[in-house]
């Protein structure tokens, strides 16, 4: 049986994943991505039951109750990002296109979602996520990757990107720009590592 801090790390993780994927299935109007918002809220209503029945089962004292009445709040907190994600899902799963003004509130945002498709010869091509460091290269995290008609959710470092491979993906401006020029071969990590040291160093000179 997994403690109460193992679950309320599945239910952090869970519900984070749970927003960028609901943003990603409104963005790009993706009823697969909008559904699996749907089971993972599934999910997390699971494990903040489980949590409340540990928390009553550990409470031997009136003390004990008061420290795990804050457990017990995280994890409600962290349920309702999972509600109001599926919220946003259920726009997709109902039919109702966003209005423009979403899309122009997304690419202002100080992250953006992207999608790319990762070319034959792209240096992506046959890594896992642990040997590309796209975090510490690019700035972007892989949230999901689309395989043919399969979706991958929450790919950690030993996920292998193949050519053909649909990146949904989110990070910075410049980092967004350095992932799709990867992606589509027109340009390499070299390349990339010199444009990084010459920001770093324009912004010390400003």
């Amino acid at each position: 049986m997994a403690s109460i801090k193992d679950i309320l790390i599945e239910m952090k993780n869970l519900s984070e994943l749970m927003v960028d994927l609901a943003y990603s299935a409104v963005l790009f109007n993706s009823k697969d991505a909008a559904s699996e918002v749907l089971k993972l809220e599934n999910k997390v209503n699971s494990l903040n039951y489980e949590i409340k029945k540990q928390s009553l089962v550990a409470a031997r004292s009136v003390e004990d109750a008061e420290k795990l009445t804050a457990l017990i709040e995280i994890a409600e907190a962290a349920e309702s990002i999972a509600n109001a994600a599926k919220d946003l899902a259920d726009i997709v799963i109902k039919g109702i296109k966003p209005h423009p003004v979403f899309k122009m509130v997304m690419e202002e945002a100080e992250e953006l979602i992207i999608s790319v498709t990762v070319e034959k010869e792209s240096e992506l091509t046959d890594k896992s996520l642990g040997e590309l460091v796209l975090a510490n290269r690019t700035g972007m995290i892989v949230i999901a990757i689309r395989r043919d008609e399969t979706w991958i959710y929450g790919p950690d470092k030993h996920t292998i990107i193949r050519a053909g491979d649909a990146l949904i993906a989110k990070g910075t401006e410049m980092g967004s720009e350095l992932l799709k020029k990867l992606a589509n071969c027109e340009i390499d990590f070299d390349e990339i590592s010199n444009l990084v040291d010459e920001e770093g160093q324009s912004q010390s000179e400003d």
